[in-house]
């Protein structure tokens, strides 16, 4: 998007100059190219954008139209899903952890199919979603990923299959299992541990007389940041070849990604809007920071960026605009002499920028705009 020359910078400069930063520029056709990578290398699996990564509007129309599923946690989700006309048939919860009023909500506008990893959750989905297709999750290695998401949810291979009897006891319909390797990840064999400790499950519940039909892979798709990452190419071959040797063929394969089909499409524009020299350091100050765009440079994503200025680079400390010492970008920014009023652009900002962002001490959301 730098490249002051291409249609899509010419498109956002004209945005910009009448609304100004900070500003997230998401292309259509990268989000396009991303899903309809994903239907190539997985086949037949269905694929299920997870809508926590950027909901609005305009992604949900573009995927919806391309044929993609959704898979959502909460009944503002739901809500929104519904509200845009997308099929409750195409609508899951992976979320393990669920309120009940959003349960009923859910199972009485069509949807049928639930994560859980817990008795309690199974008494919650028996009362108010009676005879629904649930799937245990599985507590799986999360190495390699930058966000790792092991302690929160999930159970071992006994407990698993223990829940998945007592949701057969409880009217529910045992259907499968579900894990996550953890957001970002980068490490490709991850995928095939997990595949790997799931086959124990399903063989386990089997002897049980549970016969298990669904196998819900989840997201931790890497996108590209600073560092290489495998590519989905890479990773679908190890899924494939583990899925080969540990799972029937008429297996229900699904996924949810959702950093790895908007991550990349996005380009948020910032505004140098103040500088300074601290000690040793150089601060630069920008008009989005941790709160309202880019939460995740807290868990450690380094997002790329640059400035149409000078060849040159040299370290930055990065920070926010907030009155909060908290709000630091990133202590080792490579960016050019740069002064109040020039433009920063983050790339790979596509997904949980605006999701995660609030209007801490006043400073605004970056706007979406989109770009054909």
């Amino acid at each position: 998007m730098p490249d002051r020359n291409s249609p899509l910078q010419k498109a956002a400069e004209k945005i910009l100059k009448a609304e100004g930063t900070p500003a997230l520029f998401m292309d259509k056709r990268v989000i396009k190219q991303k899903y309809q990578e994903f239907s190539r290398q997985f086949g037949g699996a269905k694929i299920y954008y997870a809508l926590k990564a950027n909901p609005h509007p305009g992604i949900v129309e573009l995927l919806k139209e391309l044929g993609c599923s959704f898979e959502i946690s909460s009944q503002g989700e739901l809500e929104l899903l519904l509200q845009l006309g997308v099929s409750p048939q195409k609508i899951i919860s992976s979320n393990p952890v669920k309120d009940q009023a959003f349960i009923g909500s859910a199972y009485s506008s069509g949807i049928d199919s639930f994560a859980f990893d817990s008795y309690t959750e199974v008494e919650k989905l028996a009362r108010f979603a009676p005879g629904s297709k649930v799937y245990a999750r599985l507590a799986v290695s999360n190495e390699g990923s930058e966000w790792p998401l092991s302690r929160k949810f999930g159970v071992e291979i006994e407990e698993a299959v223990e829940l998945l009897g007592q949701a057969r006891k409880k009217g529910l319909k045992p259907y499968g299992i579900a894990f996550h390797v953890g957001s970002q990840c980068t490490k490709a064999t991850t995928w095939g541990k997990a595949i790997e400790k799931s086959q124990a499950v399903w063989e386990s519940a089997a002897d049980k007389g549970i016969g298990l039909k669904l196998l819900n892979i989840g997201g931790g798709f890497p996108i590209e940041y600073t560092k290489p990452v495998p590519s989905i190419s890479d990773i679908a071959q190890v899924i494939r070849d583990s899925l080969a040797k540990a799972f029937p063929k008429d297996i229900e394969l699904i996924l949810a990604p959702g950093r790895a089909l908007v991550g990349e499409a996005g380009t948020l524009v910032a505004r140098v809007i103040a500088k300074a020299a601290r000690a040793t350091e150089k601060w630069l100050y920008l008009d989005v920071g941790v709160f309202n765009g880019l939460m995740e440079s807290v868990g450690g994503i380094k997002y790329p960026m640059t400035a149409r200025k000078g060849s040159q680079t040299s370290q930055w400390v990065l920070a926010g605009p907030s009155c909060d010492s908290f709000d630091v970008i990133s202590t080792e920014a490579e960016l050019p002499e740069l002064e109040v009023g020039d433009r920063v652009y983050i790339m790979s900002a596509g997904a949980y920028t605006t999701a995660y962002a609030s209007q801490f001490d006043g400073f605004p959301i970056p706007k979406i705009h989109f770009i054909e």
